[in-house]
């Protein structure tokens, strides 16, 4: 759903790039007209292409409006802790990683590596704070998120 969400943001933005650019080339062609040319013709053109623009702008909006509601759902603070989760391992392989939105809810990953096995722990993040208890590299993962 996120990915969804950035797609549209980007094909909006995408949009709003190319509408300034046909607005700033109609600027150019009205500022541009010889003296002889008929100037009501030409007029005529650019209101019509102003029309089909604001057409176009009209079209967008409630995507736009879409994207606004999904952006504080949409994961934008993470923060990574690096550890020897068993202390038998060099290189500090484990993970704690928060992924969370701008309210702080969210989901905090966590891969603890051994020299036999490998664990995944996943625990729920509402408001910056866990839902169960955090472990210490947990709750660090979501400070750094948190900024």
């Amino acid at each position: 759903m996120i990915e969804i969400a950035m797609v549209v943001a980007a094909v909006a933005l995408l949009a709003v790039i190319i509408l300034v650019i046909q607005v700033n080339g109609l600027r150019r062609r009205f500022n541009s007209l010889p003296a002889d040319e008929n100037v009501f013709t030409v007029l005529r053109g650019i209101d019509n292409e102003l029309g089909r623009l604001d057409a176009v702008t009209a079209g967008l909006e409630p995507r736009l409006e879409a994207v606004e509601e999904l952006l504080p759902h949409a994961i934008v603070n993470t923060g990574v802790v690096n550890y020897d989760a068993f202390g038998d391992i060099a290189g500090n392989l484990s993970r704690s990683m928060a992924l969370l939105s701008l309210n702080g809810d969210g989901v905090v990953l966590s891969i603890l590596v051994g020299r036999l096995d490998v664990r995944i722990f996943t625990k729920e993040v509402r408001g910056f704070v866990g839902v169960e208890e955090l472990s210490p590299e947990e709750k660090e993962a979501v400070a750094r998120a948190q900024g």
